[in-house]
């Protein structure tokens, strides 16, 4: 299939064909989420599984999507943009007017509450994506180092604010990152034994001390 078949146009039902082309979308997102993120995972879903799942044809599938690759890029994109706007309503919400530690474990909470709230998105995120092709490959790295930013922007606001040591925190927020997806993931495998409030609460001493080493003296004191 070299190309999307072309979906219909006008209204019915009451819908646009908008509005019916981005429904199908969600039905088929929402199937591949307990597919890809449960049994028997990307690699063992076929197209003709995820449209039985979803409710829908082979034909509105290619309507919407060329391959299976393409649904699960835009599924592990979704994800991602569920846990980005929990922790920016989070910070919106109650942690703006916050000292650093309350700031940043408010953060965390929503971050960690959101991705472990079904264990079919911390498997997209640290697993399904993983190895599956260049392209696939490139987007993981490329959220990741969304993530490295936003960490780093409230490093650097942390840092104006005479809250956190002045330094590049780049290299730090990457190993970091890398220490909250080990964890999140090992925790929702079962094989850490701890709440999520213990969980969230080292991530928050480990970010912490990247921001305030041993021997740093805030301004002022």
């Amino acid at each position: 299939m070299t190309g999307r078949l072309r979906a219909p146009t006008g209204r019915y039902g009451g819908k646009t064909a908008a509005e019916r082309q981005a429904e199908r979308r969600g039905r088929f997102l929402d199937a591949a989420l307990k597919l890809f993120g449960g049994t028997p995972g990307y690699r063992g879903t076929t197209v003709a599984a995820l449209c039985e799942a979803a409710g829908l044809s082979t034909r509105q599938f290619y309507e919407e999507f060329r391959t299976l690759e393409d649904v699960l890029a835009a599924l592990h994109l979704r994800v991602n943009d569920w846990a980005e706007e929990a922790v920016v309503a989070a910070f919106a919400a109650a942690a703006a007017g916050l000292p650093l530690t309350e700031r940043v474990t408010v953060i965390f909470r929503a971050y960690a509450g959101n991705v472990t709230a079904d264990p079919s998105r911390i498997r997209i995120t640290f697993v399904e994506i993983v190895g599956v092709s260049p392209r696939l490959e490139e987007q993981r790295l490329a959220r990741r180092a969304r993530w490295i930013e936003l960490i780093c922007a409230e490093a650097t606001a942390a840092v104006e604010r005479g809250e956190a040591a002045p330094r590049d925190y780049r290299l730090a927020a990457t190993a970091f990152i890398g220490s909250v997806n080990g964890l999140l993931h090992d925790w929702t495998a079962g094989w850490v034994d701890a709440t999520l409030d213990e969980v969230v609460d080292e991530l928050v001493r480990q970010l912490l001390g990247i921001l305030r080493p041993p021997g740093w003296v805030p301004e002022g004191r």
